[in-house]
């Protein structure tokens, strides 16, 4: 029978012994004869998912420029942003009441839920993935996006899930992290994956907005001004909430006392609409 110390330093030892993942060991140990490389898979998925919250294979750059999680709010509202860079007279985050309920839900949640492209004919954009972009770079997490496709002719219906890696800021990890990414989806869900980077292919219509590719550029512009680099899935739309929920709780992007927005006092439409009014959209 295990007897567990009054001293501090050694209850301390008993306690990270005892809370080390089961499958730390088996991870790591060169599989026996009767056992397959996707139950190898299968068990550094586990490992990774039962330590969340350690940053093991990704990271989030802390010593550069990121907008403030209550200028994200205020540019959302149409409000002027206390730090410089946060908005963009190009680049919508007004949301409306639909577009707020889905962004206060995503805060809790941990991913973002959108019907097709989340495009809104008014704004020639997507204000509601802007905002949550914005959101994510504040918190120095990957956006977890799923796309809630409509039926095909043929009756399937096939979202897709994807992750933003930008907001990490260290494009130098991109595809490293990417592609364990992948590989854990794959032990886990048995779904193939796609990668794409926003470096590859440009909108002409994004004048004056400056897009860059250069690494050091991360360290300093809103990330509005950063190519995303996609990992992505098509899934069905069950697969896709339990794998977004999964992402989530890897990549702890679940706000668990974040409340629902309300508006603010004094916020009115302002001049330009199709501009998002204050020039923050």
């Amino acid at each position: 029978m295990m007897t567990i110390s009054r001293s501090r330093s050694f209850t301390a030892i008993t306690v990270l012994f005892v809370t080390l993942p089961s499958t730390f060991v088996s991870a790591f140990c060169a599989p026996s004869s009767g056992e397959s490389m996707v139950q190898l898979l299968r068990s550094r998925a586990l490992l990774l998912s039962t330590t969340s919250s350690d940053t093991s294979f990704w990271r989030s750059n802390q010593d550069c420029w990121r907008p403030d999680v209550r200028d994200v709010e205020r540019i959302s509202f149409g409000q002027p942003a206390k730090k410089k860079g946060t908005g963009s007279r190009g680049i919508p985050h007004r949301l409306n009441e639909d577009e707020r309920r889905s962004f206060d839900q995503a805060r809790r949640q941990g991913f973002l839920q959108v019907t097709g492209s989340a495009w809104r004919s008014q704004r020639r954009d997507a204000p509601l993935l802007n905002t949550y972009r914005s959101l994510s770079d504040a918190r120095g997490k990957p956006a977890i996006v799923l796309h809630k496709l409509s039926p095909t002719s043929s009756g399937d219906n096939e979202d897709k899930l994807v992750v933003d890696l930008s907001p990490l800021r260290f494009p130098e990890d991109f595809d490293t992290v990417g592609n364990e990414l992948k590989a854990i989806v794959q032990a886990e869900y048995n779904l193939e994956s796609f990668m794409y980077s926003g470096e590859e292919e440009e909108d002409s219509e994004d004048e004056g907005l400056d897009i860059v590719e250069t690494e050091d550029q991360y360290e300093t512009r809103p990330i509005y001004q950063l190519p995303p680099f996609l990992v992505g899935w098509n899934v069905s739309r069950q697969d896709g909430k339990k794998i977004g929920k999964y992402l989530a709780e890897t990549f702890d992007t679940i706000e668990k006392s974040a409340s629902n927005s309300k508006k603010q006092r004094g916020v009115k439409p302002g001049k330009g609409r199709r501009s998002g009014g204050y020039g923050i959209g």
